[in-house]
């Protein structure tokens, strides 16, 4: 008699930088720790652990989201967009390239959240004024004081037409 192997279990499926996984992870792991430990991109950075920095901040079909305020295991069937998912060294996505450009990166651990933030506000309504910039970016802090920097990067972007 032949043995019949069960069928591997089928957990929730999940869609990163465009890829399909699925998610065999406690209900406990947070979105963030998901991106992290079980798939290992690491550009998305844990700050606070409490929604208060913006440095996990990822796009979750379309919209950001601070990922470690986010089980993972809610965002079944979702598209989730990491900072590695939006451009490449090669080819830059313009807001990464106006950041380049204006020096908005400073030491570099804000920067992922910062860019991503900076890419959802322009589908977001947010003023024309750099003031209303900085409202909009509020929840994304940068310990080394860049924001000159980051909101000129961004009015760049937005000048250029976005995307």
């Amino acid at each position: 008699m032949q043995s019949i192997k069960p069928a591997a279990p089928i957990g929730p499926a999940i869609t990163v930088n465009g890829v399909e996984h699925t998610m065999r992870v406690d209900v406990r792991t947070t979105l963030l720790d998901y991106l992290r430990d079980h798939l290992h991109l690491t550009g998305t950075k844990k700050g606070c652990d409490h929604g208060q920095c913006g440095a996990c901040t990822v796009h979750v079909n379309g919209r950001r989201i601070n990922a470690c305020l986010a089980l993972a295991m809610a965002h079944q069937d979702d598209e989730v967009t990491t900072i590695e998912g939006l451009g490449s060294p090669e080819r830059l996505h313009p807001m990464q390239a106006a950041f380049v450009q204006h020096d908005g990166y400073q030491c570099g651990y804000c920067t992922a959240g910062q860019i991503m933030s900076a890419v959802a506000l322009l589908d977001e309504p947010c003023g024309t004024g750099d003031a209303a910039v900085r409202e909009c970016m509020s929840g994304n802090l940068c310990r080394c004081g860049a924001y000159a920097n980051i909101v000129a990067a961004i009015q760049q972007v937005r000048g250029e037409g976005g995307k």
